[in-house]
């Protein structure tokens, strides 16, 4: 039988994720002001690809906290 591993809600756990959620929109910015820096194609492709990535987890986490958006 498998553990599933339950996804911590607890208070502690939220205050992490809403540090780390700030810390994502950073990343985002930073990651996009290289891609406007880049003229290689395929460079730019992949920094869309890491922005989605960020954009991704920074999903997961307002779904398991749907009140962090509010708590920036």
């Amino acid at each position: 039988m498998m553990d599933i591993k339950k996804e911590d809600k607890s208070e502690e756990s939220k205050k992490n994720h809403i540090i780390y959620y700030k810390s994502l929109t950073k990343v985002i910015s930073e990651i996009q002001k290289e891609k406007n820096l880049e003229v290689d194609p395929t460079i730019q492709s992949h920094l869309d690809e890491r922005i989605d990535a960020v954009e991704k987890d920074k999903k997961r986490i307002r779904e398991m906290f749907p009140d962090i958006t509010k708590e920036k």
